[in-house]
This record gives structure tokens, C-alpha cells and sequence, in this order.
């Protein structure tokens, strides 16, 4: 479902502090469905379940297909982030093992991630002529004017 197109001039904050959660995996053989397949078909089972637990943390994903699958999560915490990682009960520790028994390190797909601990005056943003993205979805919308016209007014707001 889309979101409708927002044409002001938007900006998004979060209260407190929050974690960006950069994944992805990049297929590095496309013939090798049988191998790269499970991995991708993972990240779906595990937002289902993420979005099934209000509690876990995380606020918002959005994901972007192409050799290279990226998907932008936002998260309440690194602890709420780093304990779903290391739930024995969670989607994540059985993905990571089948990964590791199907793929390894052959070459087949590559996967990444990065994190990063953001708090305020660590961040701005800006949204013209779209629909709610990105922290926009995470957080909350207000128009982007008067001491929030500039990235450096955006950056120093209270």
C-alpha cells in the first residue's frame, strides 16, 4: 500500500535517541537460485515477526530491490536491535545458521548490515514532493519552515 504524495516541505524527528539498521545482500551468482533464494525470503519472515511484537523496537523498514536488496530499518534501540539479533526463540538466529550451512563464504550471495546510534542534533532530513519515507514513516511529519528551513537550523532544533 502506498502512502499518498505529501507536496509541502516536510521534515521528520524522532524523540530520543533511536538506531539506524542498514541490511542487505547482493546476488552474486543469479543462477544459483537454490542458494541465494532462502536468504532473501528470510528478511520477510523476520519483519512479520518483528511487526507481530510491538515491543521489539523497531519503528519502521523499507526495502529496495536489485542485484543489491537494501533494506533501511529503524529501530527504538541498539539493545532492543542486538536482543533480537540473539533471540534463541526469533526468526534471526535460524536465517543466520542456514546462511552460514548453505553459502558461507562460496561467493553465491553477499550480506551486510550497518548500525548506527543516532540521538538529537545527530541527524536531519528533509521530504518534498513524497509520500511518508523513511523516518517520516518512523517518526513524525511537521512542515519543514521558519527555524526548519535549513539542514543547519534542522541539525541545531531543539
Amino acid at each position: 500500500m502506498s502512502s499518498p504524495l505529501l507536496r509541502e516541505r516536510l521534515t521528520a524527528r524522532l524523540d530520543g535517541d533511536f538506531v539506524v539498521f542498514l541490511i542487505g545482500m547482493r546476488i552474486n551468482k543469479p543462477w544459483a537460485i537454490h542458494k541465494w533464494w532462502p536468504v532473501a525470503s528470510a528478511m520477510p519472515r523476520m519483519l512479520r515477526e518483528l511487526q507481530g511484537q510491538p515491543d521489539s523496537g523497531l519503528l519502521h523498514a523499507e526495502m529496495w530491490f536489485s542485484r543489491t536488496i537494501i533494506q533501511v530499518q529503524y529501530w527504538r534501540s541498539m539493545a532492543q536491535l542486538l536482543a533480537y539479533a540473539k533471540n534463541k526463540d526469533g526468526q534471526h538466529l535460524p536465517a543466520w545458521a542456514a546462511f552460514n550451512k548453505a553459502v558461507g563464504t562460496d561467493g553465491t550471495v553477499g550480506i551486510w548490515h550497518e548500525s548506527y546510534a543516532v540521538g538529537p542534533g545527530r541527524y536531519e532530513n528533509v521530504y518534498v514532493n513524497m509520500p511518508a519515507f523513511g523516518m517520516g514513516r518512523a517518526g513524525e511529519l511537521s512542515p519543514a519552515r521558519g527555524h526548519m528551513t535549513s539542514a543547519e537550523q534542522r541539525l541545531n532544533a531543539p
